[in-house]
């Protein structure tokens, strides 16, 4: 049962840490405004899009893993072992 915690928690925690930095350079206009979650940018160039398209997939894959490990993968296994 930790093994699947310490999983959940080394994934969320790597790409909750590459959301936080993809965020701070592309959505953050200035400390004074919003940040992390401000307006995305026009005008990016591939490496731009690229970026944020990545933004977009570690977010969902932190929450997703943390799901997955946390809930699903115990929840399986007291099925299981309530099953025999």
């Amino acid at each position: 049962m930790a093994d699947e915690f310490a999983k959940g928690l080394g994934i969320a925690t790597t790409a909750g840490l590459a959301w936080m930095v993809l965020s701070g350079w592309y959505t953050t206009p200035g400390f004074e405004e919003t940040q992390l979650l401000g307006e995305i940018p026009g005008g990016l160039d591939m490496y731009g899009n690229l970026a944020i398209m990545l933004r977009e997939v570690f977010f969902w894959f932190a929450i997703l893993a943390m799901l997955f490990f946390w809930v699903l993968i115990p929840g399986m296994r007291q099925l299981r072992q309530a099953r025999s």
